[in-house]
């Protein structure tokens, strides 16, 4: 049976294989294939690779299966992973530790394994991380810091380093589900930006982002990501309280997104101050699961007052957050 594979020159295999990859995309139950000075790299979807690859059906053989840390310690860690790093979130040193040995060990692409050491804390969103391993394989770039990472995510890749910014994987389907919404000329206006993983893919879309944070080192990488994905032409990077920044942007937005759930309705009347004369805002909450969407709506309303009719298009549940509680969003509609 014939699989849709990556063809790439054999020198860029590893790259292709490392990007490929961080996007789970790659079909660990086959082999890749040498042939004629090309690689081909079995993969699950050939419709999620990027279009700057070449996707082409040939014969591949299924291959033994891989170890996974589970594998290796009959019991299954709690981690995720961006690019060739690894999160661990175990509370006992003693679990993370073995955990930690356990993902090195197993076929993992991993070159550094960290484990949290402190919940999301301050106005920049960030937290401490225990560094367990580091130098496990190569960094994907030169100079690449232990704790930096190269995230990719729907085309676009991301360099953060998780000790200095908040970024959250998880978020990575519904960050394509907002974006997905946008059309080519809009203005974007992300609020709390972090480095880029809305407003980078909106400046994609075509869009003409304003993408705001308080964190200089999240600006930083913000920057260097659209640099990185080609839209720095589009993307307007600021360090600053987005409600100080808004005074230079009255009624310019088409679109604002306002993902701090849990302290957005602080900032609504900022947003509808952005907000042009039709503008749809994507709102990010956390409420308890018997009224999950109530309480935005009603402060969405009251921010708006008299002065935008306020239509709810989408309701839309992100993620449980807490026992009870759920992260939403509203996409919401202001017409003036």
């Amino acid at each position: 049976m014939e699989q849709p594979c990556v063809r790439v020159p054999r020198e860029s295999g590893e790259a292709t294989r490392r990007a490929l990859a961080a996007d789970d995309l790659v079909d660990r139950g086959r082999e890749i294939v040498v042939e004629d000075g090309w690689l081909y790299l079995p993969v699950v979807d050939a419709a999620a690779v990027p279009d700057d690859y070449e996707v082409v059906d040939r014969e591949v053989p299924r291959r033994e299966r891989q170890r996974s840390p589970e594998d290796v310690l009959g019991w299954r860690p709690t981690y995720e992973r961006l690019g060739d790093v690894v999160l661990l979130d175990e509370d006992d040193p003693d679990r993370a530790r073995e955990a930690a040995d356990a993902i090195v060990a197993a076929d993992l692409p991993v070159r550094t394994v960290l484990n949290r050491a402190s919940e999301v804390r301050g106005d920049l969103r960030v937290r401490e991380w225990d560094v367990l391993v580091t130098d496990a394989a190569p960094p994907p770039e030169p100079d690449l810091a232990p704790t930096e990472a190269i995230h990719r995510e729907y085309g676009h890749e991301f360099l953060l380093d998780v000790t200095e910014v908040y970024f959250s994987p998880r978020l990575a389907t519904e960050r394509h589900r907002v974006v997905e919404q946008a059309a080519p000329g809009e203005r974007a206006f992300d609020m709390f930006a972090g480095v880029g993983p809305f407003a980078i893919p909106l400046a994609a879309r075509g869009a003409e982002v304003v993408a705001v944070d308080l964190n200089e080192r999240a600006v930083d990488y913000l920057r260097e990501n659209a640099r990185r994905n080609g839209v720095a032409e589009r993307v307007t990077a600021l360090r600053g309280d987005v409600r100080d920044v808004a005074a230079d942007y009255p009624g310019w937005a088409d679109r604002i997104v306002m993902n701090l759930p849990h302290s957005a309705d602080a900032f609504l009347d900022t947003a509808v101050a952005l907000a042009g004369d039709d503008c749809t805002l994507h709102y990010y909450d956390i409420q308890h699961e018997d009224d999950p969407f109530g309480p935005g709506e009603r402060a969405i309303r009251a921010a708006a007052g008299d002065a935008y009719d306020v239509d709810v298009e989408n309701e839309q549940v992100v993620r449980s957050y807490a026992p009870h509680e759920l992260n939403v969003c509203l996409d919401v509609r202001l017409v003036r």
